[in-house]
């Protein structure tokens, strides 16, 4: 099987690195890529904002299947140009990405649905803002309705940062914010194959979006998550597909936009029960890094079988009995203005620690061929173990290994569920 992959960062590195061990595929093809990448792959330097530009490779490239990693190139339609050429695609048509290109939409559909979620405040003026912040009271959840690159939301107790988020968002152009309630207990992240109509869900994950140690800072695109988690209550992942997933996909089709690909659902597990975040329409980063690290299933075949309409016929995925643990290591003064063009040393020191590896993010090789950072984002290390502990002692391990000017990662993730600590209302 020839695979055209469409991503640049850890994410679709971790897809690359478990696509190139099934022994189903002969050729493996990302656009455009990184430097990381370029390792294990053939990279193709492609403009993924225009919707044309995939599917123009594809042909080029004659593939089986293309997978769409990052959101954006769905919301903008570049599964629907493929598979109008008549590609085989792992992801959803723009309609259907529209449940994480809009959270007004999402909540319209959960509404339909009777999917458990936040109440919410739709707002378009200033006004309605701080008339439905008011209503709520502090914490303060504030969500730009479109997308953000996972930057987008802002929870606080400060009225004042608050209503200043909000404002940011709504200047642009027919911007509007979405004002929620805040949802207490811890949260999950449960990423779901869909073929339109059959559900098959992946093994849960908790990733860590503030920068700093203790959940503070701003929000970022995710320092760290792991897999599984010990203190999941038993029956949970049934739960969010007969509860959450399912009826979404559902309510989808009815509509006449059928969701193929990936559906994940980040959930918090509050002292009301079940509640729903907010959805994404592909693979989160971090979490894919330590849910595949985990897959024993070919990749290759979940993804075709997703892309085909056959998840019905798909077998019970297989699973390594261990736990995964990925910490990102970020670039000097990120999230705000991060710094690039450090170098990056020390990376051949990860390869002496067993089950432990690098994945790239943001990555470039310099005029002279060094290896420098390119993004916010630079690095994420995964480290296995058979729990919790090992993994953890083996990611910090690695992370230690690796040297660029002005580098930052935390240094807590998973250490609460590691000691017991994590408490589901």
């Amino acid at each position: 099987m020839k695979i055209l992959v469409l991503g640049s960062g850890a994410r679709e590195h971790a897809m690359v690195r478990s696509l190139r061990t099934d022994p189903n595929v002969t050729d493996l093809h990302v656009a455009p890529g990184n430097a990381g990448i370029a390792l294990d792959a053939t990279t193709h330097p492609i403009d993924l904002t225009d919707p044309a530009a995939p599917t123009a490779l594809a042909q080029s490239l004659g593939v089986d299947l293309v997978v769409v990693g990052p959101e954006g190139p769905l919301v903008i339609g570049a599964a629907d140009r493929l598979r109008a050429a008549g590609f085989a695609v792992f992801g959803p048509d723009a309609a259907a990405a529209h449940l994480e290109g809009s959270k007004a939409f999402a909540k319209e559909i959960m509404a339909s649905a009777g999917v458990p979620t936040a109440i919410a405040h739709v707002c378009e003026t200033l006004a309605e803002v701080e008339i439905a912040c008011d209503d709520f009271g502090a914490p303060y959840v504030v969500k730009d309705d479109g997308l953000a690159a996972g930057k987008g939301v802002v929870v606080t107790s400060v009225r004042a940062e608050a209503i200043e988020h909000a404002r940011a968002c709504l200047s642009r152009p027919g911007a509007r914010v979405v004002i929620e309630e805040y949802l207490d207990g811890p949260e999950v992240s449960l990423f779901c194959l869909s073929d339109g109509v059959s559900v098959v869900p992946l093994q849960p994950a908790q990733d860590f979006k503030r920068v700093g140690e203790g959940d503070l800072g701003p929000n970022t695109g995710g320092m760290g998550a792991y897999s599984p988690l010990p203190w999941a209550p038993e029956g949970l992942v049934a739960d969010v597909v007969a509860r959450v997933v399912q009826p979404t996909v559902d309510e989808l089709r009815r509509r006449g936009t059928p969701f193929v690909g990936l559906v994940y659902a980040g959930l918090a597990l509050t002292s009301r029960g079940l509640r729903v975040i907010e959805f994404n329409a592909r693979f989160g980063d971090p979490e894919t890094q330590v849910v595949l690290a985990l897959l024993r299933t070919p990749l290759a075949h979940v993804l075709y079988a997703a892309a085909t309409g056959g998840l019905r016929d798909l077998e019970d995925l297989r699973w390594h009995p261990g736990a995964a643990v990925t910490v990102v290591i970020a670039a000097e003064n990120y999230p705000v203005n991060p710094v690039t063009g450090a170098e990056i040393t020390g990376l051949e020191r990860v390869d002496d620690i067993d089950d432990a590896y690098v994945l790239h993010a943001g990555t470039a090789r310099s005029s002279t061929g060094a290896l420098v950072s390119a993004g916010g984002r630079v690095l994420t290390v995964v480290g296995l173990g058979d729990d919790l502990a090992a993994a953890r002692e083996r990611v910090y391990a690695a992370a230690r290994c690796v040297e660029m000017p002005g580098a930052h990662y935390r240094s807590d993730i998973a250490l609460a569920a590691e000691r017991g600590e994590v408490i589901v209302p």
